[in-house]
């Protein structure tokens, strides 16, 4: 039986400047609550840069598989299709990517008070920190979605 393809024709994705293997789409952001809720593409077989989560978080797989790697390379886990887990701030720093074919994933944070998360350089040390002003910006940049009219 052949897995089901995500629907993406509605997503209009976004691009960090240098990660050509991961794309984004930013549903909502309520700062009051601390709530940054996303979805997020990880090319097929690609490892993202090596970051770590700052706040509590909730992962959905919503297409194909999505593989963590350790700081060293090797693999640490994989989270198959309807995936569902509860991380913590703080964890391991770790890379991670898509599988045999592009993977789609839904993530929420929680509790965030300011950054959700930051990508490291090989010695561990923060190089870009991303929090929720970010995110607010690149919901402002992406306007109405196709599915929702002004009012």
């Amino acid at each position: 039986m052949t897995a089901a393809k995500f629907d993406e024709s509605n997503i209009a994705w976004r691009q960090l400047e240098g990660f050509d293997d991961l794309w984004f789409y930013v549903y909502g952001v309520d700062r009051e609550k601390g709530i940054v809720d996303a979805i997020f593409k990880f090319a097929a077989n690609s490892k993202v840069m090596l970051h770590q989560h700052k706040t509590p978080y909730v992962t959905l797989v919503l297409q194909g598989e999505l593989r963590f790697y350790r700081t060293n390379g090797e693999m640490k886990e994989v989270r198959p299709v309807g995936s569902y887990v509860v991380g913590i701030p703080n964890g391991e720093p770790h890379l991670e990517g898509g599988g045999n074919e592009d993977a789609i994933v839904f993530f929420s944070f929680r509790k965030a008070e300011d950054v959700l998360f930051v990508f490291l350089n090989e010695k561990m040390e923060p190089v870009l920190p991303l929090g929720i002003g970010d995110f607010e910006e690149q919901l402002a940049a992406q306007g109405l979605p196709k599915w929702q009219k002004a009012a």
